[in-house]
């Protein structure tokens, strides 16, 4: 199943196996918000024979450890889509990587050993965060979104859009004043408005004020948005709304319905607001 419309390419489709498809320097910019054991039927490679470079150098593994890692199923399944990803985006545009404690390990390790530099390393910080209720753990109040460009360039010419970065700000954040720099602290509520759950819910939807931020930060008007794991379909909404071109994959019959869902109705108003201008 597919919804394909003007400035939209939304798949139903295990986005695993169908990256190697997709177009070399393509997209602008990659939002990434992976499910745990985000794998497929895909018969996993590494080109064994190939060095494995990361840490200023290449990395002497023992094989006993790579065989560890190797045998991990997340570590295959990120190590698999960062490196098809780093293949698709521009030597201009940047991936944007959302993990926790259960995978950002992995997601940072991974991006070392293919060469994606790490521009920053932002913490997004649940002011409003759900206590826990068992009583034998910190409450967990905040996320890790890692910045990373392709890496390997002398010059380093990834899209930042600075002013705009500096003259964002918004109510909720209490940390972001406008007219200073963007820091890698975004005081960012949990809560999402009530039109973002209009059609429905997905256990780990991000409010869209999220990918908003980042696309204040590295969007590109026109360009291309790629999102392979669309859920909500939250990021090619904020995506469509910023003037890019949206493109994403969803294997899950539920969630993909919510997304286009939400993507027609986020299409009807683009439409609406240019007919009213």
């Amino acid at each position: 199943m597919n919804y394909i419309d003007k400035n939209i390419d939304f798949q139903q489709k295990d986005v695993i196996e169908e990256l190697p498809s997709l177009k070399s320097n393509f997209f602008d910019l990659c939002i990434v918000d992976p499910p745990y054991g985000a794998s497929s039927t895909k018969n996993w490679s590494y080109n064994g024979g190939q060095k494995l470079n990361g840490f200023g150098g290449d990395w002497k593994l023992t094989s006993e450890v790579w065989d560890l890692l190797s045998q991990n199923d997340s570590f295959q399944s990120t190590y698999s889509w960062l490196k098809e990803l780093k293949r698709v985006i521009k030597p201009t545009g940047s991936i944007w990587i959302h993990s926790t404690y259960h995978n950002s390990g992995f997601v940072n390790v991974c991006c070392q050993l293919l060469g994606l530099e790490i521009i920053n390393e932002v913490v997004w910080y649940k002011r409003n965060a759900f206590p826990n209720l068992s009583g034998r753990r910190l409450t967990a109040s905040h996320e890790t979104i890692l910045w990373v460009h392709k890496g390997g360039e002398k010059k380093r010419e990834y899209v930042f859009n600075y002013e705009d970065s500096k003259a964002f700000s918004s109510s909720s954040d209490l940390l972001k004043e406008q007219g200073k720099q963007m820091r890698t602290v975004w005081d960012i509520p949990n809560n999402k408005a009530k039109d973002e759950m209009q059609f429905g819910s997905h256990p780990t939807q991000k409010p869209l004020r999220v990918a908003e931020r980042i696309l204040t930060i590295a969007g590109v008007k026109g360009g291309n948005l790629l999102v392979p794991f669309v859920g909500s379909g939250t990021e090619m909404v904020a995506g469509l709304q910023y003037g890019m071109n949206v493109f994403g994959f969803e294997i899950e019959t539920e969630y993909f319905n919510l997304a286009k869902a939400r993507l027609e109705h986020a299409l009807q108003e683009t439409k609406t607001q240019l007919f009213a201008l």
